[in-house]
């Protein structure tokens, strides 16, 4: 038998649009950014961190954040793990590597 998965039902926002996500403004020392958490129930493909550089599996509930300045669109929107969220201010620069280049 497998184990038992206990999920909370996830409820729209009451403001008519629909759609199972809360979204905040949260100022930093980085900037202001929207910030909009995703249930794992919503979570239907994979993304890439750019916190931890993993990925994040379908189903996984995570935060999806952009700058609130106005310009921001949908290539500025980044997908993170709840915590690599709220450790990017104490962590330092990655290096972006192309795909192939070797891990080590």
């Amino acid at each position: 038998m497998s184990p038992r998965k206990n999920r909370r039902a996830v409820r729209p926002p009451s403001g008519g649009a629909g759609g199972a996500w809360s979204q905040e403004t949260e100022d930093g020392p980085d900037g202001e950014w929207i910030v909009r958490s995703i249930a794992g129930a919503n979570a239907t493909k994979p993304y890439r961190c750019p916190g931890c550089d993993q990925e994040i599996p379908p189903g996984v509930g995570h935060v999806v954040a952009w700058p609130a300045d106005g310009r921001g669109d949908a290539d500025d929107r980044r997908h993170w793990h709840r915590p690599c969220w709220q450790a990017r201010t104490r962590r330092g620069p990655r290096i972006q590597r192309s795909r192939n280049a070797p891990r080590y």
